[in-house]
């Protein structure tokens, strides 16, 4: 028969192996000793259960009430038969017999085996909950276990117990995998199954493009820089809006990285894919001549009731400006979230929109004036602090705000010269003209084909199934 200091080693074997503490490990042992009392002398035994590793002995006391007449043997004991052993026992007291380990039988013992390894899964499902519960969005890398149906079984580099695939439809149809090649993904979603929690890898999910862009892009990891947006189209083309929180930081020069290095980093591990990086604004009307880009717009019209937006471009740009399969302006249309409707400047006059087309663009104090119901909250860069500072002063919105002096803001409490020089920069950001759209393409020549007239797009949610070779 086994003995206790048998099961203590092989106990230890398994506590290195599923990386189990010193308090998991009595808790673990006590259960499946439990387990096979209960096995043995019934669901209701009682039972004290010592452990001590340094001797490497489990001492095992079973506890029996004193009782008139036994109506439950597992945990009762007649008086008669308590007195056989010490002649003062009473009704009420409780008789300690110890027990050694090498009694139990085999079905206890399997029993006290099971519970375990059930205690032991169950803790290994928890801590991949745990530990993956918030990571959604995080990178993570592995090698191709197997393959089934299209669905590519995945082995991490750390918790090799978890369960991870990357579906058919997360992956890049322009990529092959095999058995044993390493891979990198991005976590997905966590789904509960019947044997515990799945990690749902992804190649094709944007989120695999703005993980990919926080590996080579210290700002990002720093949170200077964030990606407000993206869009993507597996293995041919990815947009992505960026934004800073710091005014000295350019975002795209930040992710485009010194001559092209770092956005290179991420064109290589999705095999050539295109990326455009753009400035991300708040001003839908700004936001859609940004993500059209390479294209120039001339004018943008927007409809916030149906969330459309109607771009007019002069004629050499429409190509360039709808893209191969009008795949720029559905992109485009992804990212700003707001249906895109493109015209040429022929068609646009032919409709009757010469005087909006042809229109002065308006004048610093129109601007100014469209952004008067502007909450200081929803402002970019201000500070919880100084946004009550100046609500206490009367100042409510940016147009509040816009004729005020450095002065001015060094007479309110609270406000450091520091701060009132960084307000005064926001200011002047905010009221600026539009800032050139930046990215980073290929040759748009090599990525349209040549059209006239209108085209549409507007957002889909819709996946685009990958391919396994």
């Amino acid at each position: 028969m086994v003995s206790s200091a048998d099961i203590l080693t092989a106990i230890r074997e398994l506590t290195n192996t599923k990386q189990l503490d010193r308090a998991e490990l009595h808790a673990l042992l006590q259960d499946g000793i439990y387990a096979a009392l209960a096995k043995k002398y019934g669901p209701t035994v009682k039972a004290e259960v010592d452990i001590d590793e340094e001797r490497g002995t489990i001492e095992i006391v079973l506890l029996k009430t004193v009782v008139e007449t036994v109506e439950d043997a597992a945990f009762q004991v007649s008086l008669e038969e308590a007195r056989f052993f010490d002649e003062g026992f009473e009704v009420g007291d409780t008789l300690e017999t110890e027990i050694d380990f090498a009694q139990f039988g085999r079905a206890a013992v399997q029993a006290a085996k099971q519970r375990i390894i059930q205690r032991v899964r169950e803790g290994e499902r928890t801590k991949i909950r745990d530990e993956f519960a918030g990571r959604v969005g995080d990178l993570l890398s592995g090698e191709v276990q197997q393959i089934e149906r299209g669905k590519l079984v995945m082995m991490l580099n750390k918790y090799r117990e978890a369960e991870a695939i990357i579906p058919y439809r997360e992956q890049n149809h322009r990529e092959h995998y095999h058995q044993g090649e390493p891979v990198r993904a991005v976590l997905k979603r966590v789904e509960e199954t019947p044997k515990g929690p799945r990690l749902i890898l992804s190649r094709s999910d944007p989120l695999f493009v703005q993980a990919l862009f926080k590996l080579e892009v210290p700002e990002i990891q720093q949170g200077i820089v964030e990606i407000r947006a993206a869009a993507r189209e597996p293995g041919s083309r990815t947009k992505i809006a960026v934004h800073s929180r710091d005014d000295a930081i350019d975002p795209v020069g930040a992710c485009v990285g010194l001559k092209g290095s770092r956005v290179q980093a991420v064109v290589n591990e999705l095999g050539g894919e295109r990326i455009d990086i753009v400035p991300w604004s708040s001003d839908p009307e700004r936001f859609a001549k940004l993500a059209l880009a390479p294209a120039k717009v001339a004018r943008v019209f927007s409809d916030a009731g149906t969330r459309t937006i109607q771009a007019v471009v002069d004629e050499d740009q429409l190509s360039l400006a709808i893209g191969r399969n009008g795949q720029n302006v559905r992109l485009a249309s992804e990212l700003t979230g707001w249906k895109i409707d493109l015209y040429s400047s022929r068609e646009w006059l032919e409709r009757g929109g010469d005087a909006a087309l042809f229109a002065p663009l308006p004048e610093e104090e129109e601007a100014e004036e469209a952004a008067a119901d502007v909450p200081l909250s929803e402002i970019d860069g201000l500070e919880i602090a100084t946004v009550a500072v100046l609500e206490h002063a009367g100042f409510r919105t940016l147009n509040d705000i816009l004729d005020l002096e450095r002065e001015d803001f060094l007479r309110l409490p609270g406000i450091a010269p520091a701060e009132a020089d960084r307000i005064m920069a926001i200011i002047d950001e905010l009221t600026e003209g539009e800032e050139e759209t930046a990215g980073v393409t290929e040759d748009a020549t090599d990525d349209v084909e040549s059209g006239e007239g209108a085209a549409s797009s507007a957002p889909s949610n819709e996946e685009t199934p990958g391919t396994v070779g």
